[in-house]
């Protein structure tokens, strides 16, 4: 019987994206791509990482981030200007937003229609719209 060995498919697939596979990178892979699709921040994932016993600075999580977003690995997700996710599932959908726990949810890119977008400027085409939809519990007042 041959043993797999167990970052073949994220070497692999690190490899495809122009990307070396470190200890580091494959370590993060590992928290980020083994429990099904999720969104996480970087302090959460390096969190997540200080619990596994990987040793990664935060500048090093978000670097490994931003690669993995720029080789199409990630989806990167800006709830506002200080909260960013980054989401694993990288297929056309769209988020809810709940806001009092800081949690995104999956919508279906299907649900949710969009029209009326303006054309866009000379020489730009468009790339995705990204639709977040913000929920607060429908007891909470708005005060």
């Amino acid at each position: 019987m041959m043993s797999v060995r167990p970052y073949a498919d994220a070497v692999e697939k690190l490899r495809a994206a122009g990307l070396r596979p470190t200890r580091q990178r494959l370590a993060l892979w590992k928290l980020l791509f083994s429990g099904g699709d999720r969104h996480v921040t970087a302090e959460a994932l390096q969190a997540e990482a200080a619990g596994a016993g990987v040793r990664v600075s935060l500048a090093t999580i978000y670097n490994a981030l931003h690669q993995f977003t720029q080789a199409d690995l990630l989806r990167e997700v800006v709830v506002d200007g200080a909260k960013t996710y980054f989401d694993t599932n990288t297929t056309d959908h769209h988020h809810f937003y709940v806001e009092r726990d800081g949690e995104l949810m999956d919508i279906p890119g299907e649900a949710v229609e969009v029209s009326g977008l303006p054309a866009t400027p000379a020489g730009m085409a468009l790339e995705r719209v990204d639709v977040i939809v913000r929920l607060r519990a429908s007891d909470e007042s708005k005060a």
